[in-house]
Formats: C-alpha cells, sequence, structure tokens
C-alpha cells in the first residue's frame, strides 16, 4: 500500500500542472521528423514463449529474462528493430515499483539486441476479468486461451478506479518519458473490440471511448518525447472526412503518428494504407500475418516497404499463448491435429524458423534501403 500512496502522490504532482501546460498533438512536421530519426520498423508483436499473456510476462514470480533476452536476440538475427509489448494496468497496481523496475530491464535487454519497443497501455481483447496472481494454463488446442483485457470491465465500469488508471498512465509514461530506448506508446489496442467469445460486455464501447479520450490527455501530460497513437482496425473507411466511427474518428484525430491492423489479402492491405496516406502522417501496421486469411510476409511486406509503413506483425515464438492456431479454435479445438498452416508465429519453440523463406524475406527487406 505505502508504495502505491506513493506512486498516486508522484502522479499527483505531475498532473498538478494545468490542462495548458501538456503538450499538444504533434504537428504533422513533428510526427515526420520522429519518422525521419527511424530505421523503417519491422518487428512482432511479442510475449515470451513462458507467458499466456501480458500478467504471466510481466508479474515477479514468473518474469523470465533469460528467455526474453534469447527470443529478442532471434528477432535481431532477422532484422527486426521493434517489438510491440503488452503492459497492465493491475500490474502497476501490485507493485509499481517492481513493475518499472521490470520494463527498465526489458528495455536493457532490447536495446542490447537493437530493438525499441512500442509499449501497449490498454486492451478491449479476450478476457474481461483479469485477475492478478497464476494463470490458468492454456486450453487445449485454443488460440489465445489465456489474454487479458486491460482494465477489464469491473474497472471500466467502476469511476472510482479512474485515479489508480490515471496512476498507472502517467506514472509508466512518466518513468520513461524521454527514454531514447522507447519507440513509443500505443495507448489501447483495438478499443472497440467486442470479445465476442465473452458474454456480458453490453455497454462497453462508450466506456472506453470516454476513458479512451481522457487516457491520451493523461499521456500528454507526462510530457512524453516519443509519440502517442492508437490503432484503428474496424471499420471500411478510415479516410479524412470519411465514414469512420466515433472511436475511429477519435483514435485518428489525436494520435501523433496513425496505426492500424489489417488481416486481409495483400490488394485489401493496400488499400487500407491508400486511405491513411492523406492525413500525412507516420503510417505504421501494428497488426498483421495471418496466413490462413490471405494475410501473409510474402504478401504484405513488400508493399510496406514500397510505402514506407512500419510493419509489425502478430506472434513470434510459438508458446503458450498458442496463436500458430486459427481463431476458429475458439469454436473447433485442434485438440487431435494441428491446422494445416501456422496461423500466426515466425520462430517454433526451438528458435528453428517456421518457414526459412520468410525469416530471409524479412531479413533482406530490413537490410534493403
Amino acid at each position: 500500500m505505502k508504495t502505491i500512496l506513493i506512486a498516486l502522490l508522484a502522479v499527483t504532482t505531475l498532473a498538478g500542472a494545468s490542462a495548458a501546460d501538456a503538450r499538444g498533438r504533434w504537428s504533422e512536421a513533428q510526427a515526420n521528423a520522429w519518422y525521419g530519426q527511424q530505421r523503417w520498423l519491422i518487428g512482432s508483436n511479442y510475449a515470451p514463449a513462458t507467458a499466456i499473456n501480458q500478467l504471466e510476462m510481466w508479474q515477479a514470480a514468473t518474469w523470465d529474462p533469460k528467455r526474453i533476452d534469447y527470443e529478442l536476440g532471434l528477432a535481431q538475427g532477422i532484422g527486426m528493430n521493434t517489438m510491440r509489448v503488452f503492459l497492465h494496468d493491475q500490474l502497476w497496481q501490485q507493485d509499481p515499483e517492481g513493475f518499472e523496475s521490470r520494463i527498465n530491464a526489458f528495455l536493457v535487454i532490447a536495446k542490447r539486441h537493437g530493438i525499441k519497443p512500442l509499449f501497449v497501455l490498454f486492451d478491449s481483447c479476450w478476457d474481461p476479468d483479469p485477475k492478478l496472481g497464476p494463470q490458468h494454463p492454456p486450453i487445449p488446442g485454443v488460440h489465445n486461451s489465456g489474454w487479458v483485457q486491460s482494465p477489464g470491465l469491473p474497472g471500466l465500469r467502476d469511476r472510482a478506479r479512474y485515479p489508480m488508471f490515471k496512476a498507472y498512465v502517467q506514472g509508466v509514461i512518466g518513468a520513461f518519458a524521454k527514454d531514447d530506448r522507447v519507440l513509443g506508446w500505443d495507448l489501447w489496442n483495438e478499443p472497440d473490440n467486442g470479445a465476442d467469445q465473452y458474454k456480458g460486455q453490453e455497454g462497453k464501447e462508450p466506456l472506453v471511448r470516454a476513458m479512451l479520450a481522457q487516457v491520451f490527455d493523461w499521456a500528454r501530460a507526462a510530457d512524453p518525447s516519443q509519440p502517442l497513437t492508437s490503432g484503428v482496425w474496424l471499420g471500411d473507411d478510415w479516410t479524412p472526412g470519411g465514414q469512420s466511427s466515433p472511436m475511429e474518428k477519435l483514435q485518428l484525430a489525436q494520435s501523433d503518428v496513425v496505426t492500424f491492423h489489417d488481416y486481409n489479402w495483400p490488394e485489401a492491405f493496400e488499400r487500407r494504407i491508400k486511405q491513411l496516406l492523406p492525413y500525412h502522417r507516420p503510417v505504421i501496421c501494428t497488426e498483421f500475418m495471418a496466413r490462413g486469411n490471405g494475410s501473409t510476409f510474402d504478401g504484405s511486406l513488400p508493399i510496406g516497404k514500397r510505402y514506407n509503413v512500419g510493419m509489425i506483425n502478430w506472434g513470434f515464438v510459438d508458446g503458450k499463448t498458442q496463436t500458430r492456431l486459427p481463431w476458429d479454435s475458439w469454436q473447433k479445438p485442434y485438440v487431435l491435429a494441428e491446422p494445416t498452416i501456422w496461423f500466426h508465429e515466425v520462430f517454433r519453440n526451438d528458435g528453428t524458423p517456421y518457414r526459412s523463406a520468410e525469416t530471409d524475406l524479412i531479413r533482406r527487406l530490413s537490410a534493403a534501403p
């Protein structure tokens, strides 16, 4: 309790400055100047093979820096230079000092391998009732059977918890706001995801949308030198002045750099990029590559390279998330036989590539001008 009170006091001090003192959204020129200083961004959404979700990755009892070091070495070996890494508000509530220390330790490892992570603070996908402590084992044959939402529905519906969410946002970002080992801050993953595998989530989207607007304000008050973003993923028209949803309008209007998800065929992927280029800001695809859905390294990576769009695929090393299995495993678990092709992941658990042609392509494109 003492550490939480200290953390809250620190955030209260940070928030004492008026809203007018917080930095605004970056101009197009600022955003493009930042992007011009980066290499072409290529990486994966990352959790170590030993973790079923964000909580298991970061909690002290299951923190696995040796495995993380090994896996980021694999990433370095194929030319990857970023990883999208999910955090969780309950980790801050549990142990803010320890959580900050482990984030710093992760950054030490990542820098050693030439990788600058994009950290994700909140997430609307999968289990809406996250709980600290030991996590359940993977459900046999099921894709991402243990991933958890942040903040989770109980917290989202309880306004009394919002000061803690603010403390989490400003505590984490504030600790690393000027740290050049951090690529940026992805404030909320798929905020309008209904997580259809779980029932009882009625009324969630308006609550998330209202809180996301606050999260952008809280984050800017921490004055980060890195960009803020939240990626669009759902609608059909993301063009300026188009038919975007209220959530998408918020995301696109507030993000310093534009991020998006696309798990479709190459022609659809390229169409998405063309919808976002008129914002005249850097564009990064923060999720793609679902082989069975038509989204592949072979099809999408060369397009991203041609348009100078950063590319971060889902999944890295096969492990407890089991995202080599397709989405439909929630309806028909793959317990008797593996799918014909892996859905996600780049490497097998033993560190050998799933397809060496893919890792060769990643290595070649990452090194190309």
